[in-house]
């Protein structure tokens, strides 16, 4: 109940605020998060200095600055998605090469697409079937908050976009697959995965790492295409998806080659510009697992 109040009495009108003013109020809130309160401050400068072992502390300083200026960014384009029209998300918000996705629907076949929370993702799940042919599927995580989740996957799928979890995913894709129903799986590959006995393990950012296995299984077990994508951001509050073929055969890839190939790019586009990326997440919870 208190869930809901907060959601559709204050931050729903909040929404329908232009851009540039909700920009100035992620400005308040980051001097509460950063400066007063010092969010989560231990883990991104643990998670920064582990994965930019050579970097000075001053560029470390820098990094974590505008990591939580971009932090509050987010949440009020969040916000914002509550009352996005279609106009306006596919005018801020838009694949550079859907080609790539759409060739594969005109092939009759259903993709992955492997990405993480990198920039602005929420955009992506609630414009997904509005950037491709396919029926649009976000694989997610539940929230412990059942109430927020309930409520926040109306306005997430309110233009077409399915989410489903863990839970649901072996049977979703088995009945869309019977069906052919041609669907795109968007999968955010990046956090820590919930069983780490079921992870596959490699370096990423210098450091040894569980990653989330299922996206590849999925794609070795019914052969659908897998497809990696970053989300660029053009200028404040504007964002391009850039599309890049992993396999169009998985089928016949090894074992942990997709996976491989994801953690490359994504390691690329971190390093690249590294504010962009989600450090106050314990993503390494697990590294005494990783040890043994």
């Amino acid at each position: 109940m208190g869930t809901n109040i907060v959601i559709y009495l204050i931050l729903y009108p909040l929404s329908f605020l232009p851009m540039p003013v909700l920009y100035g109020i992620a400005r308040i809130i980051r001097f509460f998060l950063y400066t007063l309160f010092r969010y989560r401050i231990k883990t991104v400068k643990n998670n920064l200095k582990n994965s930019f072992p050579t970097a000075s502390k001053n560029s470390l300083l820098k990094m974590e600055k505008e990591y939580y200026s971009h932090l509050c960014n987010l949440f009020v384009e969040g916000i914002k998605m509550l009352s996005f029209s279609k106009k306006e998300i596919m005018k801020r918000y838009r694949c550079k090469n859907p080609k790539l996705v759409n060739d594969f629907f005109d092939q009759n076949k259903s993709v992955i697409l492997l990405s993480s929370h990198y920039n602005n993702w929420e955009w992506m799940v609630l414009s997904l079937t509005m950037q491709f042919k396919h029926h649009g599927i976000g694989v997610g995580k539940e929230n412990t908050n059942k109430s927020f989740e309930k409520t926040i996957n109306r306005f997430r799928t309110r233009y077409g976009t399915e989410v489903i979890f863990a839970k649901t995913i072996r049977d979703v894709i088995e009945e869309y697959d019977e069906q052919n129903k041609l669907s795109a799986y968007m999968m955010l590959c990046d956090q820590t995965p919930a069983n780490v006995n079921k992870s596959f393990i490699l370096d990423f950012l210098n450091q040894k790492t569980d990653m989330i296995y299922g996206g590849e299984y999925f794609a070795r077990k019914y052969n659908y295409p897998v497809l990696y994508y970053v989300t660029k951001q053009i200028k404040k509050g504007y964002y391009e998806i850039e599309l890049e073929l992993i396999s169009d055969n998985p089928s016949q890839t090894a074992y942990g080659d997709i996976i491989k190939e994801y953690v490359q790019r994504l390691e690329r586009d971190i390093i690249n510009q590294p504010v962009y990326w989600l450090w106050s997440h314990n993503r390494w919870k697990h590294k005494t697992n990783l040890l043994n």
